[in-house]
């Protein structure tokens, strides 16, 4: 790496490369450094954790569409309990932030979460999933309403003084005000965006392609919506932004941060090429590291409009 970043995100979060691998498309972290996919990243953060185990949606629950997958994977995870004695071992040993992505059906099981995890070593933040779309009745219902974002925000503010980013969907009429409502409730930052909801039909048996019928669409398809998405949140919002969405390139990185993301989630190429993270965050490094080019924190939000 030509420089190493010190990405500040607020509360003891900072990052030496603004590049993180986002949630669900990382597992626990076990099988990356046996592909050189941790050199010089800011961190990843964990597939979701649920305070019980859970098995997940039924299949199929993956498709490949045009230029992104839908997914309806369902939250299927291996519960608390399993997670700090069995992937927190390995997941202290990465040398890079740790940030685990937290799921609940009521602000009781994202707080008791917390809660657990709070004492136990080598986890750099949370970052709470308000907004995964595959699952019925449980955490969309809080990411698409500015009052119940800021209570749970509020909740988690009290029992944890480690970094709070708050995981905001896209799905929703104004995601400026919930993003002010995960601000006022005392998150430290706010991560964008989750998935779009979706459909992939078969016209021969003229049924859904995936058992749960609809699933969150990402991959680069969605790039023109998550930077929209993004620029909003900079307009409403003063923490710091992580924009996610269809980044798969260098180029990409390069338009999340000039319209607002102070730091950066590369979630679906990752199953394409497990190195993308590295590479980006290589180019990245080389890039602001030339006297040439704009300093990073001058360039973060710099769109000329």
């Amino acid at each position: 790496m030509s420089e190493t970043f010190n990405i500040s995100l607020g509360r003891g979060l900072t990052l030496q490369n603004p590049v993180l691998l986002a949630s669900g498309t990382v597992s626990y972290g076990e099988e990356l450094q046996a592909l050189d996919a941790l050199d010089g990243i800011g961190g990843i953060v964990t597939k979701a954790i649920s305070l019980e185990v859970r098995e997940g949606n039924l299949p199929p629950r993956m498709v490949e569409t045009s230029s992104g997958v839908l997914n309806a994977i369902g939250l299927a995870n291996v519960g608390i309990e399993r997670f700090i004695s069995e992937k927190m071992p390995a997941l202290r040993k990465m040398g890079v932030k740790i940030i685990v992505n937290i799921v609940g059906k009521s602000v009781d099981d994202y707080v008791e979460v917390v809660k657990r995890l709070d004492d136990v070593e080598g986890i750099d933040g949370y970052e709470i999933n308000l907004s995964c779309p595959n699952v019925k009745g449980e955490c969309i219902i809080f990411g698409v309403s500015p009052t119940a974002t800021l209570e749970i925000t509020h909740a988690l503010r009290k029992v944890s003084s480690r970094h709070l980013m708050i995981k905001l969907t896209p799905n929703v009429t104004s995601i400026g005000a919930i993003a002010q409502a995960a601000e006022e409730g005392g998150a430290d930052s706010v991560s964008l965006i989750n998935t779009v909801v979706g459909m992939a039909v078969n016209y021969k048996t003229q049924k859904p392609v995936l058992k749960n019928v609809t699933g969150g669409l990402s991959g680069p398809a969605i790039k023109p919506i998550a930077l929209a998405k993004v620029w909003e949140c900079y307009q409403s919002v003063k923490i710091p932004i992580v924009g996610m969405g269809g980044i798969a390139s260098f180029e990409d990185a390069m338009e999340f941060l000039v319209v607002g993301s102070k730091a950066l989630q590369i979630g679906t190429m990752n199953f394409v090429q497990p190195s993308i993270g590295s590479e980006v965050a290589q180019k990245l490094s080389l890039y602001f590291s030339s006297a040439e080019n704009p300093d990073y924190e001058s360039y973060v939000g710099s769109l000329i409009v």
